[in-house]
């Protein structure tokens, strides 16, 4: 499994965890590769507006590179390169910010987003309460791995 990072922290290791974990929850295969992005509010604001039509920064963003089914782990040629999963844009301070407005902790929220962004490149959306629901359940269990909640 590869996660590369652009902007590497002392919390990249516990990203990658916890992406890790999400990957492993929803039996993805060993090959895989997630590019993790962390940007500023600007360039979230951006590719939010470029992307979805939405002119506002926001805290995470997922661009995935197949269509793929939730719940459905791809199968991955052992002898060929690795799936490519796409990638997730994080706005560390538009994070921070919203955790700070509903009281929420900022590293569980930074965690928060990394798996939900990871989610959203395996298919997974939040449009229909079912799939807000099974999508919170999916999120909740992984964080709670690493002792962490929302709330």
């Amino acid at each position: 499994m590869t996660i590369l990072h652009d902007h590497p922290t002392s919390d990249t290791g516990a990203l990658a965890a916890l992406i890790r974990d999400a990957l492993i929850d929803q039996s993805y295969p060993e090959r895989v590769e997630v590019c993790i992005h962390t940007v500023d509010a600007e360039t979230i604001r951006r590719h939010n507006r470029e992307a979805f039509g939405k002119d506002h920064p926001t805290d995470v963003v997922s661009f995935p590179v197949e269509d793929l089914l939730p719940g459905v782990a791809p199968t991955v040629d052992p002898g060929g390169p690795p799936l490519v999963l796409g990638d997730v844009f994080i706005a560390p301070e538009v994070v921070v910010e919203r955790a700070a407005q509903h009281g929420y902790d900022a590293d569980a929220e930074m965690a928060l987003m990394a798996v939900h962004g990871v989610l959203h490149l395996m298919g997974y959306d939040h449009v229909e309460d079912d799939e807000a629901e099974t999508m919170e359940a999916i999120e909740t269990r992984i964080l709670a791995k690493h002792g962490m909640g929302r709330r």
